[in-house]
């Protein structure tokens, strides 16, 4: 035994020993734990917020298409005009290649695992653009009629399908196959589960006096009905309170959903937005037995490398400083001055522009965001930070009774949001001897500028007792004989949550609406973050910019 295995060792059982005591009593980080601490985005996003003077530029280049941001909405884009033939297109990654569906790598393994967003839902029938984008991809075939049956169906490979067993909660002492939390036959708690999904279940796919869908992906699509209009002006929590749902299982359930999607709980998101997360999701009757859901090892970032193939697209690893658009009597189109992590800086003049970054960044770089309303001191949608701990393991942990380690593992009244497994999806007949496990937490418990200041100032030991809390919780101090590291990505405005009054604010109208030398792509223009928004909008992008 070398002097870390020893060590390890001591340390476990010394953990261990501790019966009486839980997490955080020992929350001492074992002396030989490799932890790498990524900011993501973090400097350049500072920089760039806190630049009084522009930079000469000291090289230029010219292109027709110039998109701002390499994340969905800009990767979308770019796969568009690539589909349509317009090729003179260049994109400029960043501060972070792919944003929130970026992945790393475990190097002692090759093993990759998401930083961000790790699964996208079969799309529903409003979001054509998903559905032709994943045809396109060879992840889907187009929709085809059984001629036994009758249904119709659109078919996924199977390999990107989530494998069974999906998702597990663990309550009362033991592992659920099911996240809907157990409550006794015939509890008022049972009672108050069954009403509520039973009433989201009939709202899905009905229309409101409009004749267009109540809840719709993309929300752009969603019913104007003023009825349906005014669950905007509502938290989702006074809704609930008005409804008579009181117990303690169901609300749990609904504010780890709100937080699992817009990044807030209940009381901060809208009652339209509450019940959009149950009532959107509707889908085709399915040629098998599988969740409605596609995931790979590196979550959304294969996606991501995908459409960056696909669309062949030209990247500099470069972050947007200032977006000018030029005026009349200098003709048509825009100057982009970017910069480098070196320092170095390039102005690049394009006839049109996508920007594709997030709405609290745009307004320090364009110029024309003031004009819209969209200022340096314009109140924005929160934006909520996150932890992502991808925790590599050596060896196969030990599960406790109940059902087995799924894709998605879920606590019971935990703050936190979860872990899922990087290998679940592999070709095996039992669990992996090393594995990576990413913990995602949304700081909701305090502001979000007030989140912000706790995670700049925050100790890798408190980044761990909050990130890691739910793998301690299901596998306890021996987890620590099976950890060989862990990786922190701190996302300081991981994604905007739909608060209240966000859905019809008349700003975020505005912005949608822009058309010019500069358009918008991202999905802060529809209120929260997720692949379908944010790749409606790079669309819808790309379209403009063909006519």
């Amino acid at each position: 035994m070398n002097r870390r295995d020893f060590l390890k060792a001591g340390f476990v059982a010394a953990a261990a020993g501790q019966t009486g005591c839980t997490w955080p009593a020992w929350s001492v980080i074992p002396p030989w734990l490799p932890i790498k601490v990524i900011r993501a985005g973090m400097e350049m996003g500072h920089r760039t917020r806190d630049l009084r003077q522009l930079p000469k530029a000291t090289t230029s280049q010219r292109v027709d298409t110039l998109i701002v941001g390499s994340g969905i909405a800009g990767l979308t884009a770019a796969w568009r005009l690539k589909q349509a033939g317009h090729t003179d297109v260049l994109m400029l990654d960043g501060p972070e290649w792919a944003g929130n569906a970026s992945a790393g790598v475990w190097p002692q393994t090759g093993l990759v695992y998401p930083r961000g967003a790790h699964y996208l839902p079969f799309p529903t029938p409003e979001s054509s653009h998903v559905q032709t984008l994943l045809q396109d991809l060879a992840i889907s075939q187009p929709t085809t009629t059984d001629a036994v049956t009758g249904d119709s169906a659109t078919r996924y490979q199977e390999q990107d399908t989530v494998f069974a067993p999906t998702e597990r909660l663990w309550q009362n002492g033991q592992w659920h196959d099911s996240l809907i939390p157990q409550a006794p036959k015939g509890s008022v708690a049972a009672q108050q589960l069954q009403r509520f999904l039973g009433f989201v279940e009939s709202l899905k796919g009905q229309r409101g006096a409009d004749g267009r869908v109540i809840f719709a992906i993309p929300v752009v699509m969603s019913s104007q009905d003023p009825h349906w209009q005014a669950l905007d002006r509502l938290s989702f929590a006074s809704w609930l309170k008005q409804q008579g749902y009181d117990a303690a299982e169901l609300l749990w359930f609904l504010d780890y959903s709100c937080k699992d999607d817009y990044g807030a709980g209940m009381a901060t998101v809208s009652a339209w937005a509450g019940l959009h997360y149950f009532a959107s999701r509707v889908h085709e009757c399915e040629q098998h037995d599988g969740a409605p859901l596609l995931t790979w090892p590196d979550g959304l970032h294969h996606l991501a490398q995908r459409l960056a193939q696909r669309s062949q697209i030209k990247r500099l690893a470069l972050t947007a400083l200032r977006i000018q658009s030029k005026s009349n009597t200098d003709g048509q189109g825009a100057t982009v001055v970017a910069m480098d992590a070196t320092g170095h800086v390039t102005q690049i003049e394009a006839r049109r522009v996508v920007s594709a970054m997030p709405l609290h960044v745009l307004r320090h770089v364009w110029q024309g965001a003031a004009e819209l309303g969209l200022s340096r001191k314009t109140p924005l949608l929160p934006h909520v930070p996150w932890l992502v701990c991808n925790v590599w393991i050596d060896g196969v942990l030990r599960e406790k009774h109940g059902a087995p380690l799924s894709w998605e593992n879920i606590i019971y009244g935990s703050p936190s949001l979860g872990y899922v497994d990087a290998t679940h999806q592999s070709l095996r007949g039992s669990a992996e001897p090393q594995t990576v496990m990413t913990c995602y937490h949304a700081i909701t418990d305090r502001s979000p500028t007030d989140a912000r200041a706790w995670l700049q100032a925050a100790s890798h030991a408190e980044l761990l007792q909050v990130g890691l809390q739910d793998l301690l919780t299901a596998y306890g101090p021996a987890l620590w004989g099976h950890v060989a590291g862990v990786e922190i990505c701190v996302r300081g405005h991981a994604m905007s949550s739909p608060a209240v009054g966000s859905l019809y604010d008349p700003l975020l109208q505005r912005l949608r609406d822009v058309d010019g030398a500069v358009l918008l792509a991202h999905s802060d223009l529809s209120g929260y973050s997720v692949f379908e928004e944010a790749s409606y909008w790079g669309w819808q992008a790309a379209e403009r910019v063909l006519g």
